[in-house]
């Protein structure tokens, strides 16, 4: 009795540490944004000629030459924003800034991978998101959601694809994209194809699965239910509030993408929010949110039927913050590791899949998932492994890759944190303009389709 009491008391406390650190941070992004903003108005009030003068010379420069370039599209990861979003902020830390010709599209930060890749398609196509019927009455949302007036890329087709980088989540949320446009299930675009997709590069993605949904609530057994109290419900919670409250000026700077769900006061009144909080109804209620995919069960429930496609090139960074020493997997650092993520790459590192829960699939082993870099583990950054593992080849340096073979997965272990790429760039340092200048130059000059490089043996 005193065991399990102390137990509670430390899971207690974890969770308020926990709680405390993400809210934190939180904060702490949201304010950066304000200040941002505050700060680039009163610079263009008081430099507002110069400003608008060296603008347009940049427009002019940028006009003769990105428009035959294939753009390169960002896809940010779960609590992520694109352009537009919190103000001035970058997710890809003003990565974008890199190339002419870069696309940074605000998906929903916390809804399903399903519902992202059809938003993802009407943001750069056009026209109005259309959920599809039969998913859209099988988790309680609106079919149609926000509507394109005009898509950021409407000539995309095999002739003008395009080159996608995810980060996190995003990536898989790309490699649904793509499959569905291999299946065909755009209503209206009858002439889609996976070759719609030039190339797809991941950072840090969401490809397997990850053991910290356990740590955050998610049941190892099913990965599908929460637990009672835990971290997710807290989330939970604040966000089914967040949506009622329908602040409009709060969701113009975030919003979490639930607006198909319709969620708001007008819509829904008291009764609708007590059953909201109360699991009966919402995103939480069916599933359709980002948690369940990133469970390795829901991750092996998406990659059942998708493919890695002939015509189009893949490539992935995978992160990582620990090493193991005398056979133990311990953080590599701690001054190096975000307070957000240490005690999770502690946690991580020394997962055990509970012996009274069925395991995720045949033959997992919890040695494999220890490595880790706070958010996902290393082995599931890679490349797709389950439930079967897709063609892959492990490279030391992104050199080893000047000419790169199309469906087959390239991949590199990178030391760093699961956020080391994003929003701040200073904490990268030197790493971050090496990453992204790999990932920039492969897309324009090391990936080809129509026209495939002379190799130097076949030079005469």
């Amino acid at each position: 009795m005193v065991i399990r009491f102390w137990i509670a008391t430390l899971q207690l406390s974890e969770l308020c540490v926990s709680s405390l650190v993400h809210l934190l941070y939180g904060f702490y992004i949201f304010s950066t944004a304000v200040a941002g903003d505050v700060s680039q108005a009163l610079n263009d009030y008081l430099f507002k000629s110069n400003v608008n003068i060296g603008a347009v010379k940049e427009e002019e420069r940028k006009g003769s030459t990105s428009a035959d370039l294939p753009p390169i599209v960002l896809v940010h990861g779960i609590f992520g924003f694109g352009k537009g979003r919190l103000g001035g902020l970058s997710y890809f830390a003003g990565a974008e800034k890199k190339d002419e010709r870069v696309l940074v599209p605000d998906l929903g930060s916390l809804t399903s991978v399903y519902d992202r890749a059809r938003e993802l398609f009407y943001y750069l196509k056009g026209g109005q998101v259309d959920y599809g019927e039969e998913h859209s009455k099988a988790c309680g949302h609106s079919q149609l959601g926000r509507i394109y007036e005009q898509g950021h890329y409407p000539q995309w087709d095999e002739d003008h694809p395009i080159h996608f980088v995810g980060h996190s989540a995003g990536a898989q949320v790309v490699r649904v994209l793509q499959q569905m446009l291999a299946d065909k299930t755009f209503k209206g675009n009858d002439n889609t194809s996976e070759n719609w997709v030039l190339s797809i590069t991941s950072l840090s993605g969401a490809f397997n699965g990850t053991t910290r949904t356990y740590l955050d609530g998610m049941e190892p057994d099913d990965g599908w239910t929460m637990k009672p109290i835990c971290l997710l419900q807290l989330c939970r919670l604040g966000v089914i509030v967040y949506d009622w409250l329908d602040i409009s000026l709060l969701k113009a700077y975030y919003n979490f993408g639930f607006d198909h769900f319709n969620m708001s006061w007008k819509k829904m009144g008291i009764r609708g929010l007590v059953d909201c909080l109360l699991g009966n109804t919402g995103p939480f209620a069916s599933g359709d949110w980002i948690l369940p995919d990133l469970t390795i069960q829901g991750s092996l429930r998406l990659n059942s039927h998708l493919h890695t496609f002939p015509n189009t090139y893949y490539f992935s960074y995978a992160t990582k913050r620990t090493w193991t020493i005398m056979g133990i997997t311990v953080p590599s650092s701690v001054l190096r590791i975000h307070p957000l993520l240490f005690i999770r790459v502690l946690q991580m590192s020394q997962w055990r899949h509970p012996p009274d829960a069925s395991l995720p699939y045949k033959g997992y082993r919890d040695e494999d998932w220890w490595d880790n870099d706070g958010a996902l583990n290393t082995i599931s950054m890679t490349h797709p492994r389950l439930p079967v593992e897709h063609p892959s080849q492990l490279v030391m340096k992104d050199s080893d890759c000047q000419t790169l073979q199309p469906g087959f997965w390239y991949y590199r272990i990178v030391e760093g944190d699961h956020i080391l790429f994003i929003v701040n760039r200073e904490r990268a340092g030197v790493q971050f303009d090496l990453i992204y200048d790999s990932i920039f130059e492969r897309c324009r000059k090391h990936v080809f389709r129509k026209t495939p490089p002379i190799l130097p043996n076949h030079v005469h």
